[in-house]
């Protein structure tokens, strides 16, 4: 068992959920138009959508691993393109965060659960995503890939819920704090660059 590694995913999970997105913005506007409660509902719904995509990515890489060490080192190579991808369109993108809450419909608890699943579900970027990011993190060579592509998706979703629901309980003052404070945005960009291409190494030189 490589706890190394364990540590590393979730230091790697935690800047990224950090990091402004298009969810956790999402849940931070929910939040701040609709109340705290509305805002852990989004997240929930978020969360529980990861299980659709760990399931789709744990069965379908693990299927590679045991087939072929050549198709698994393409998926390799894929998913650190991908990364390097990820980190140049964060950097060509502006650092400047918008949180103009004008134009967010009021919506019942479960209307923003089920919204939040559906924007995740649907959204084949996930899957990609972890696709590319969960292979460098294997972290045990007597279990199977299937139970480490689960573990590594529940502590995903456990992480990026807790700072989610942070940012949904403490979406008053994040804002504010956000408003004051215009270089947190270049700051958290730099830092989501640094995470993006760092990982992309370290799943690119990853052993079978």
């Amino acid at each position: 068992m490589n706890y190394d590694l364990l540590i590393s995913f979730i230091i790697a999970t935690s800047v990224l959920a950090m990091s402004p997105g298009p969810d956790n913005i999402y849940v931070l506007m929910q939040s701040i138009v609709n109340g705290k409660k509305y805002g852990l509902a989004t997240v929930a719904g978020l969360m529980t959508g990861c299980l659709v995509h760990t399931t789709l990515v744990a069965f379908g890489v693990s299927a590679i691993i045991k087939e072929s060490d050549t198709l698994f080192f393409i998926i390799k190579l894929l998913g650190a393109l991908y990364l390097l991808f990820l980190a140049y369109k964060v950097f060509r993108s502006s650092s400047e965060l918008n949180l103009n809450s004008n134009n967010i419909a009021k919506k019942s608890v479960l209307q923003l659960f089920k919204q939040g699943f559906i924007m995740n579900v649907l959204n084949p970027k996930v899957s990609i995503f972890f696709l590319a990011f969960f292979p460098g993190f294997l972290f045990s060579d007597t279990l199977s890939s299937v139970v480490q592509f689960y573990a590594l998706g529940l502590l995903f979703m456990l992480v990026s819920g807790v700072i989610f629901s942070t940012i949904a309980i403490l979406a008053g003052s994040i804002s504010e704090y956000i408003k004051q404070n215009k270089k947190i945005g270049l700051y958290l960009k730099w830092l989501q660059i640094i995470v993006f291409v760092g990982i992309a190494i370290l799943i690119f030189t990853s052993e079978k």
